[in-house]
């Protein structure tokens, strides 16, 4: 798994290269981490992610275990498989703000 990060402002782009798993959730989640304090939105390009566990869930709705709570954070590229499994945490769970997390999906969420 590799990531790329990019600055814009106060806005942040990492993009995954590879699986989101418990192997590579602290990769990421260290990615993250390493941010300058100045970005408030941090988009996840997963255009590269085919597959996605529940690990990517927690990268996803848990952004306070990286100390920064405040810190928007939204995806773009979703694939089918880790689209499909965002779509079964929102209908297992509707407080789940999927409509505001995804920024490119065609399909209605």
């Amino acid at each position: 798994m590799k990531t790329i990060t990019t600055l814009n402002g106060t806005t942040a782009t990492i993009t995954v290269r590879g699986d989101i798993d418990l192997d590579t959730l602290p990769l990421l989640r260290a990615a993250a981490d390493a941010l300058p304090a100045h970005v408030t939105g941090l988009l996840w390009d997963l255009n590269h992610t085919f597959f996605m566990d529940i690990a990517g869930l927690h990268l996803l709705f848990a952004p306070t275990l990286t100390g920064r709570p405040d810190r928007r954070i939204t995806v773009t590229g979703l694939r089918p498989q880790p689209l499909r499994l965002l779509r079964l945490a929102a209908e297992m769970n509707p407080a789940v703000p999927l409509d505001r997390l995804v920024c490119d999906v065609h399909a209605p969420l």
